[in-house]
């Protein structure tokens, strides 16, 4: 999985527009929390470039706390963690937390948005 990370507010910034052209997931993960690193390595394990049609960005929201903060306040969404966000033209089309988080459900909202 090739993931794109988000360390200030300019690459908060570059997400948002990119998710212009393509759909982005914005995944914030706990590097402490034990079901954040669970979800992450499942979602990573089920990664398939070919069939989800997004661009992927990764926040490490203890080291961001504030990034992670304007996220949740830029996108209208409550903080949680760990936090999938499935963006598309600047707006939050799907979100999930904790073990709500499922690649299978991401693909289908992802491509979706394709037939939209």
């Amino acid at each position: 999985m090739n993931w794109r990370k988000i360390e200030s507010p300019e690459h908060l910034a570059e997400a948002t527009e990119h998710s212009h052209q393509q759909p982005v997931l914005i995944f914030k993960h706990s590097t402490t929390c034990s079901i954040s690193r669970t979800v992450l390595d499942r979602l990573q394990r089920n990664w398939n470039e070919a069939e989800m049609p997004v661009t992927a960005y990764y926040l490490d929201l203890l080291q961001y706390r504030t990034l992670s903060n304007d996220i949740a306040q830029h996108f209208q969404v409550t903080h949680e963690s760990p936090q999938a966000l499935l963006v598309c033209k600047g707006k939050v089309i799907y979100h999930e937390s904790h073990f709500g988080i499922d690649y299978t459900k991401l693909k289908k909202a992802a491509n979706d948005l394709l037939i939209m």
